[in-house]
């Protein structure tokens, strides 16, 4: 017995914009098969008698070209099947039309995210994600794992193994918010179920821990940004000089100050996008800042802090070249806060 596949407007669901999905129905034997076309349609443009869109139906031409190229598919695949004389049932039938997705592992996962990450130039969370992704690798020996097996008591052990290794509170909470992460991610790839996932129960916030503030006062502040640094070294001079540009301007972080070029600076205004968040910050300019600026400044320079030359690098180099001279520069400034000054 043949099968057949009709295209219809499923009213048996509604979706939030009150439009029921086009659904393409299989029978055969007595067995129905639903597979959505992706696509839906106001009640109101259907014509359910005919199972068509009416003529007043907006996108009229391109819902009919969807439609008759999906019954043309299954038509074609029903008389293939029909003249190879092979037995199939309706989900026999779809997937030979639309192939099953290969359920990814955690693991491969985990290396596609990694691999997106650095591709957007986000190398920083893209090295945590990679931490994370050790750190399972070690636990378990491999992540050859579907994220259904992740359940609260796998995550209970993993907890267990984490503390086994001496690592606090904080760095066990990083750890399973980057894991999370993860999972959200496949679970809006369909990789998981919704009722799969454990950090309903698994509280993840259990893990954070209130560490001490650690402050220095206005008049440490002062006496950083006014800190002698005649015939010192240069990067002492410019670890002070990015000390107190960064104060005054907000708390800008070092990898911001390391992007900023002269069209930065509008109006007495120093506007930038965080390389962190993307959002845009507006910020008046201090004079003592616009001094420290002026003095770093070179026509030779992209960059008005001489952290980043002109030379093409990657986005790896680029990140390694801010890591090198910022820890050069808190080097410097931890030697001041050793001295006298904040005794």
């Amino acid at each position: 017995m043949n099968a057949t596949a009709n295209v219809l407007c499923y009213r048996s669901k509604t979706l939030s914009n009150g439009e029921h999905p086009i659904m393409l129905r299989v029978c055969k034997g007595g067995k129905k098969k639903y597979i959505s076309l992706g696509i839906s349609v106001n009640p109101k443009f259907w014509d359910f008698e005919k199972s068509t869109p009416k003529r007043n139906c907006p996108n009229r031409e391109q819902l009919i070209k969807v439609i008759n190229e999906q019954e043309q598919k299954y038509a074609e695949q029903i008389l293939e099947f029909s003249v190879e004389k092979r037995e199939y049932t309706p989900t026999t039938l779809i997937e030979a039309i639309v192939p099953v997705q290969k359920a990814r592992t955690v693991g491969e996962l985990f290396n596609e995210y990694i691999a997106q990450l650095k591709d957007e130039g986000r190398l920083g969370y893209a090295l945590s994600v990679q931490q994370v992704c050790n750190s399972l690798l070690k636990y378990k020996g491999h992540l050859d794992i579907y994220f259904s097996e992740i359940d609260v008591n796998w995550l209970k052990a993993y907890e267990s193994w984490l503390r086994c290794c001496k690592l606090a509170d904080n760095t066990i909470g990083i750890r399973f918010r980057t894991l999370r992460a993860v999972y959200n991610l496949a679970l809006a790839e369909g990789l998981v179920k919704a009722d799969c996932y454990p950090f309903k129960k698994y509280k993840v916030s259990k893990l954070h821990k209130e560490t001490a503030k650690r402050a220095i006062t206005k008049e440490q502040v002062k006496q950083v940004i006014d800190y002698d640094v005649s015939g010192a070294r240069f990067y002492k001079k410019l670890a002070v000089d990015m000390f107190a540009f960064s104060y005054l301007m907000g708390g800008i972080n070092f990898t911001d100050m390391a992007f900023l070029t002269n069209k930065n600076v509008e109006g007495g205004r120093l506007v930038y996008v965080r390389q962190k968040t993307k959002k845009l910050i507006i910020l008046p300019l201090q004079e003592k800042a616009v001094e420290i600026m002026n003095h770093y400044r070179s026509p030779q320079r992209k960059y008005i802090f001489p952290i980043l030359d002109n030379r093409e690098r990657t986005q790896r180099q680029i990140r390694n070249r801010i890591y090198d001279v910022l820890a050069n520069v808190n080097g410097y400034l931890e030697d001041i806060g050793k001295s006298w000054v904040l005794n």
